[in-house]
């Protein structure tokens, strides 16, 4: 009987095992993460519904506020009722094919994320420094071109590593995650995987540092704009502000997520699954709340939305 290399061998069936050390406490993971995804589930469902409902809102930085929200609505969509299962049912199976759409989805939501800050930067600027300008570049038939490059851009990039990881020979099939991040699936590769880890730096090179270079210098710009004028524009450095604060939370998660497979060797398994999760669910919790707070546009609908009884608007229904 001939037998069968590692090489013949390439598994299409996987198993999450992200804090399986926990044992027996795993299934409790469940409460906090639940509680996690129902935060960010409401508190984005809220802010586009009164970015959608309230017309004083359909002004350009709000609308991509609201685009914000449906990204950060989408990403523990994709994520967490997997994990959850998991961690409640032990129902950690997922095929090769599942793991890879799970993996672009993260990714290019991810990268949308990244180039959505861009756009706010971008609008910022428009707003203070070209503000007789503002209305020409920012309508949709103009802002377009703004668009439609780096979509196409984030979605080949994302598009070639993912393909490339599918392409890979596995002789291992438990994912030591909660969910299929590039290189937790890559690193059970048989052969080789340098082109991988090759192609994953130059998409994140080109996507999030590419994105927060231009955030930086658009906001550099600004602010110098700002303080040679001499005039307060409160209101529009407070905007920033928000932005800034949401940037940094989003890029933060992102790099400390990233790194931390860079760093293995240092980082406990847990601890690393843990970032990878926190870089999922942190800003999809915090970001609607950040422009809650911080817009006061929003702030006063939110505060008449709860005064009506609308918190749950399709309850009444």
């Amino acid at each position: 009987m001939k037998d069968l290399s590692a090489e013949n061998i390439s598994f299409t069936d996987f198993k999450l095992i992200g804090f399986y050390s926990l044992g027996e406490w795993r299934p409790f993971l469940f409460i906090p993460f639940f509680l996690l995804f129902l935060l960010a589930i409401t508190a984005n469902s809220i802010l586009i519904y009164l970015i959608k409902t309230h017309k004083s809102l359909h002004s350009p930085m709000y609308v991509l506020i609201g685009v914000m929200s449906v990204l950060d609505l989408i990403l523990p969509v994709i994520v967490v009722p997997k994990m959850l299962l998991s961690f409640l049912f032990n129902l950690s199976e997922i095929s090769l094919t599942g793991c890879l759409i799970q993996m672009f989805g993260i990714h290019f939501v991810g990268a949308s994320q990244s180039t959505l800050l861009l756009w706010m930067a971008i609008d910022r600027y428009f707003a203070i420094c070209k503000p007789l300008f503002y209305h020409k570049h920012m309508e949709i038939s103009n802002f377009l071109k703004f668009v439609f490059l780096p979509l196409i851009r984030n979605g080949l990039l994302v598009v070639i590593v993912v393909s490339l990881a599918g392409r890979l020979s596995f002789c291992r099939n438990t994912i030591d995650h909660c969910l299929c991040e590039h290189m937790a699936l890559v690193q059970l590769a048989c052969g080789d995987i340098s082109v991988n880890n090759i192609v994953g730096l130059m998409s994140t090179f080109l996507i999030l540092i590419a994105d927060f270079i231009l955030i930086t210098v658009s906001y550099v710009v600004i602010f110098s704009s700002v303080f040679r004028s001499g005039k307060a524009h409160l209101k529009a450095i407070n905007t920033c502000i928000t932005h800034i604060i949401v940037m940094t939370l989003s890029l933060t998660s992102a790099l400390i997520a990233y790194l931390s497979y860079r760093i293995r060797n240092n980082v406990s398994s847990d601890n690393r699954v843990f970032m990878s999760i926190i870089y999922i669910l942190f800003p999809s919790c915090f970001n609607p709340i950040i422009y809650g707070w911080r817009t006061k546009e929003i702030r006063q609908k939110f505060y008449k939305f709860i005064k009506n009884g609308k918190v749950l608007p399709f309850l009444n229904k």
